[in-house]
């Protein structure tokens, strides 16, 4: 089960919220939650597969903890997300091609001999 895929659904972010407190019991996290205690089950099934939560059995009872490691994709996602530059690169080749023109030009203008002849305008 992929990570991004376990996070999409608002029951399984809210069981890693309340995992986040410390391990609990199913019975627990069943006990805050609008869905059944089978459909908690299947949800924390979802997230230990994905590798968020880590599953052991005291006795009658299964415990579950956060496994925070196991969010290391999303923390690599979310950081590329926040340096990534507002546009591309490339896109400024154009505007520095233009100012060269436009630079040359005016320095023609001054210089009085009207614009500037190149072989790009020739």
């Amino acid at each position: 089960m992929d990570v991004f895929a376990a996070l999409a659904d608002p029951v399984r972010r809210e069981l890693l919220r309340a995992l986040a407190a410390g391990p609990a019991r199913v019975v627990d996290l069943a006990a805050a939650q609008t869905v059944s205690r089978p459909a908690v089950s299947r949800h924390l099934r979802v997230l230990t597969e994905a590798g968020l939560a880590a599953a052991e059995d005291r006795g009658r009872e299964r415990h579950y903890r956060l496994r925070a490691e196991a969010m290391a994709p999303v923390l690599a996602f979310a950081a590329e997300l926040r340096h990534a530059p507002p546009f591309a690169e490339s896109a400024l080749d154009g505007l520095e091609l233009e100012v060269r023109r436009t630079g040359r030009e005016h320095r023609a203008d001054r210089a009085g001999a009207g614009p500037a002849i190149t072989e790009e305008t020739a």
